[in-house]
Protein backbone atom coordinates (compact mmCIF):
# COMPACT_ATOMS: atom_id res chain seq x y z
CA UNK A 1 0.00 0.00 0.00
CA UNK A 2 0.63 3.64 -0.45
CA UNK A 3 1.52 6.23 2.54
CA UNK A 4 -2.29 6.97 2.19
CA UNK A 5 -3.08 3.54 2.57
CA UNK A 6 -4.66 3.28 -0.76
CA UNK A 7 -3.55 0.27 -2.97
CA UNK A 8 -1.91 0.98 -5.66
CA UNK A 9 -3.56 -0.70 -8.99
CA UNK A 10 -2.22 -3.53 -11.10
CA UNK A 11 -1.54 -1.27 -13.94
CA UNK A 12 0.27 1.29 -11.22
CA UNK A 13 2.48 -2.05 -9.98
CA UNK A 14 3.40 -2.54 -13.89
CA UNK A 15 4.02 0.75 -14.10
CA UNK A 16 6.81 0.92 -11.31
CA UNK A 17 8.37 -2.16 -12.72
CA UNK A 18 8.75 -1.15 -15.67
CA UNK A 19 10.45 1.84 -14.68
CA UNK A 20 13.21 -0.01 -12.37
CA UNK A 21 14.08 -2.49 -15.11
CA UNK A 22 14.64 0.70 -17.63
CA UNK A 23 16.56 2.23 -14.82
CA UNK A 24 18.12 -1.11 -13.95
CA UNK A 25 19.05 -1.04 -18.15
CA UNK A 26 20.33 2.11 -18.36
CA UNK A 27 22.77 2.08 -15.01
CA UNK A 28 23.98 -1.03 -16.46
CA UNK A 29 24.75 0.10 -20.00
CA UNK A 30 26.59 3.08 -17.83
CA UNK A 31 28.53 1.13 -15.56
CA UNK A 32 29.24 -2.54 -17.00
CA UNK A 33 29.04 -1.81 -21.27
CA UNK A 34 25.98 -3.39 -23.38
CA UNK A 35 28.04 -7.21 -23.64
CA UNK A 36 27.44 -7.39 -19.81
CA UNK A 37 24.10 -6.02 -19.96
CA UNK A 38 22.20 -9.09 -19.38
CA UNK A 39 18.39 -10.19 -18.64
CA UNK A 40 19.61 -11.79 -15.55
CA UNK A 41 21.76 -8.79 -13.98
CA UNK A 42 19.07 -6.61 -15.37
CA UNK A 43 16.66 -8.47 -12.83
CA UNK A 44 19.28 -8.41 -9.99
CA UNK A 45 19.70 -5.05 -10.55
CA UNK A 46 15.98 -4.34 -10.29
CA UNK A 47 15.35 -6.35 -7.56
CA UNK A 48 12.69 -8.05 -9.56
CA UNK A 49 12.55 -12.01 -10.36
CA UNK A 50 13.57 -12.58 -14.32
CA UNK A 51 9.98 -13.89 -14.45
CA UNK A 52 9.05 -10.17 -14.06
CA UNK A 53 11.23 -9.19 -16.82
CA UNK A 54 9.86 -11.43 -19.44
CA UNK A 55 6.37 -10.49 -18.41
CA UNK A 56 7.14 -6.80 -19.77
CA UNK A 57 9.84 -7.90 -21.71
CA UNK A 58 10.28 -10.41 -23.59
CA UNK A 59 13.63 -10.41 -25.57
CA UNK A 60 17.33 -8.64 -24.09
CA UNK A 61 16.90 -6.20 -27.32
CA UNK A 62 13.36 -5.56 -26.31
CA UNK A 63 14.44 -3.81 -23.06
CA UNK A 64 17.46 -2.34 -24.07
CA UNK A 65 15.94 -0.46 -26.90
CA UNK A 66 12.81 1.09 -24.63
CA UNK A 67 15.33 1.91 -21.97
CA UNK A 68 17.26 3.76 -24.57
CA UNK A 69 14.16 5.34 -26.18
CA UNK A 70 13.15 6.32 -22.49
CA UNK A 71 16.17 7.82 -22.02
CA UNK A 72 16.07 9.77 -25.02
CA UNK A 73 12.40 10.51 -24.20
CA UNK A 74 13.37 12.26 -20.89
CA UNK A 75 16.31 14.15 -22.24
CA UNK A 76 14.52 15.78 -25.15
CA UNK A 77 11.33 17.06 -22.57
CA UNK A 78 14.55 18.87 -20.57
CA UNK A 79 15.46 20.29 -23.81
CA UNK A 80 12.28 21.69 -24.82
CA UNK A 81 11.85 23.30 -20.83
CA UNK A 82 15.39 25.15 -21.37
CA UNK A 83 14.23 26.09 -25.03
CA UNK A 84 10.96 27.45 -23.46
CA UNK A 85 12.98 29.38 -20.33
CA UNK A 86 15.87 30.16 -23.06
CA UNK A 87 13.06 32.08 -25.56
CA UNK A 88 11.62 33.62 -22.13
CA UNK A 89 14.75 35.34 -20.77
CA UNK A 90 17.07 35.82 -24.03
CA UNK A 91 19.62 33.26 -23.41
CA UNK A 92 23.37 33.07 -25.16
CA UNK A 93 25.41 31.09 -27.41
CA UNK A 94 27.46 30.08 -24.36
CA UNK A 95 24.79 28.86 -22.25
CA UNK A 96 23.23 26.52 -25.06
CA UNK A 97 27.18 24.79 -25.43
CA UNK A 98 27.47 24.77 -21.80
CA UNK A 99 23.94 22.95 -21.02
CA UNK A 100 24.79 20.71 -24.23
CA UNK A 101 28.15 19.73 -22.85
CA UNK A 102 26.60 19.09 -19.36
CA UNK A 103 23.49 16.80 -21.11
CA UNK A 104 25.79 14.64 -22.51
CA UNK A 105 28.62 14.52 -20.29
CA UNK A 106 25.90 12.87 -17.85
CA UNK A 107 26.02 9.50 -18.97
CA UNK A 108 23.84 10.39 -22.00
CA UNK A 109 26.86 10.07 -24.53
CA UNK A 110 28.82 7.36 -22.78
CA UNK A 111 25.44 5.17 -23.01
CA UNK A 112 24.98 5.71 -26.83
CA UNK A 113 28.61 4.62 -27.37
CA UNK A 114 27.53 1.09 -26.01
CA UNK A 115 24.12 0.84 -28.53
CA UNK A 116 25.76 2.92 -31.48
CA UNK A 117 27.71 -0.61 -32.45
CA UNK A 118 24.73 -2.44 -32.31
CA UNK A 119 21.91 0.30 -34.10
CA UNK A 120 24.83 0.00 -37.06
CA UNK A 121 24.85 -4.08 -37.50
CA UNK A 122 21.00 -4.52 -35.96
CA UNK A 123 18.54 -2.86 -38.69
CA UNK A 124 15.28 -3.54 -36.23
CA UNK A 125 17.11 -2.08 -33.08
CA UNK A 126 18.29 0.52 -35.14
CA UNK A 127 14.65 1.43 -36.91
CA UNK A 128 13.09 1.45 -33.25
CA UNK A 129 15.44 3.98 -32.10
CA UNK A 130 14.82 6.41 -35.49
CA UNK A 131 11.66 7.95 -34.32
CA UNK A 132 13.27 8.89 -30.56
CA UNK A 133 16.57 10.47 -31.91
CA UNK A 134 14.59 12.54 -34.34
CA UNK A 135 12.51 13.88 -31.76
CA UNK A 136 16.11 14.44 -29.53
CA UNK A 137 17.04 16.62 -32.20
CA UNK A 138 13.77 18.41 -32.61
CA UNK A 139 14.15 19.80 -29.03
CA UNK A 140 17.92 20.90 -30.44
CA UNK A 141 16.99 22.16 -33.05
CA UNK A 142 14.36 24.25 -30.86
CA UNK A 143 16.99 26.06 -28.92
CA UNK A 144 18.90 26.73 -31.62
CA UNK A 145 16.07 28.22 -33.57
CA UNK A 146 15.63 30.46 -31.04
CA UNK A 147 19.34 31.94 -31.09
CA UNK A 148 18.99 32.24 -34.84
CA UNK A 149 15.03 33.83 -34.48
CA UNK A 150 16.48 36.90 -31.75
CA UNK A 151 19.96 37.08 -33.98
CA UNK A 152 18.76 37.16 -36.98
CA UNK A 153 20.70 34.72 -38.63
CA UNK A 154 19.90 31.95 -41.23
CA UNK A 155 18.05 28.86 -39.45
CA UNK A 156 20.18 26.57 -42.08
CA UNK A 157 23.50 27.86 -41.03
CA UNK A 158 22.65 28.10 -37.70
CA UNK A 159 21.62 24.27 -38.11
CA UNK A 160 25.40 23.62 -39.44
CA UNK A 161 26.37 25.83 -36.14
CA UNK A 162 24.17 23.23 -33.66
CA UNK A 163 25.60 19.86 -36.08
CA UNK A 164 29.23 21.14 -35.37
CA UNK A 165 29.00 21.70 -31.70
CA UNK A 166 27.23 17.95 -31.33
CA UNK A 167 30.13 17.03 -33.17
CA UNK A 168 32.65 18.20 -31.01
CA UNK A 169 30.86 17.53 -27.87
CA UNK A 170 30.74 13.93 -28.62
CA UNK A 171 34.46 14.01 -29.73
CA UNK A 172 35.43 15.53 -26.68
CA UNK A 173 33.16 12.81 -24.44
CA UNK A 174 34.91 9.94 -26.78
CA UNK A 175 38.26 11.13 -25.75
CA UNK A 176 37.48 11.14 -21.60
CA UNK A 177 37.29 7.27 -21.91
CA UNK A 178 41.41 7.57 -22.34
CA UNK A 179 42.00 10.65 -20.70
CA UNK A 180 39.80 11.07 -17.84
CA UNK A 181 40.19 13.32 -14.85
CA UNK A 182 41.26 16.46 -17.30
CA UNK A 183 38.56 19.01 -16.73
CA UNK A 184 40.88 21.73 -17.70
CA UNK A 185 41.79 20.31 -21.09
CA UNK A 186 37.98 20.04 -21.79
CA UNK A 187 37.20 23.59 -20.72
CA UNK A 188 39.85 25.29 -22.46
CA UNK A 189 38.42 23.44 -25.60
CA UNK A 190 34.91 24.66 -24.35
CA UNK A 191 36.04 27.98 -24.12
CA UNK A 192 37.50 28.07 -27.69
CA UNK A 193 34.41 26.30 -29.15
CA UNK A 194 32.21 29.08 -27.34
CA UNK A 195 34.11 31.67 -29.19
CA UNK A 196 33.96 30.19 -32.49
CA UNK A 197 29.83 30.08 -32.08
CA UNK A 198 29.55 33.73 -30.88
CA UNK A 199 31.32 34.86 -33.82
CA UNK A 200 28.25 33.33 -35.77
CA UNK A 201 25.48 35.65 -34.34
CA UNK A 202 26.71 39.11 -35.06
CA UNK A 203 24.84 40.69 -32.05
CA UNK A 204 25.87 38.11 -29.66
CA UNK A 205 29.94 38.68 -30.27
CA UNK A 206 28.79 42.73 -30.11
CA UNK A 207 27.38 41.85 -26.87
CA UNK A 208 30.03 39.93 -25.29
CA UNK A 209 32.54 42.84 -26.76
CA UNK A 210 30.55 45.73 -24.92
CA UNK A 211 30.94 43.56 -21.40
CA UNK A 212 34.49 43.10 -22.16
CA UNK A 213 34.83 47.20 -22.70
CA UNK A 214 32.76 47.72 -19.30
CA UNK A 215 34.55 45.08 -17.13
CA UNK A 216 37.75 46.84 -18.38
CA UNK A 217 36.57 50.28 -17.42
CA UNK A 218 35.65 49.82 -14.11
Amino acid sequence: MSGTGKRRSQKERSAETSTRLMNATIDLLHDRGLARTTTPEIARQAGVSRGALTHHFTTREAIISVSVADMLSKTTRDLHRFAEDFIARGGSSDEIVDYIWQMMDDRLFYVTMEYLPEARHNPDFRADLIPTVRDFHAGLDAIWTALAARTGVDPDHTRIVMNATMCLVRGMISQTVLRPNDPAYYQEMLAFWKQQVRQQFPIEAASAQDSRRKAGTR
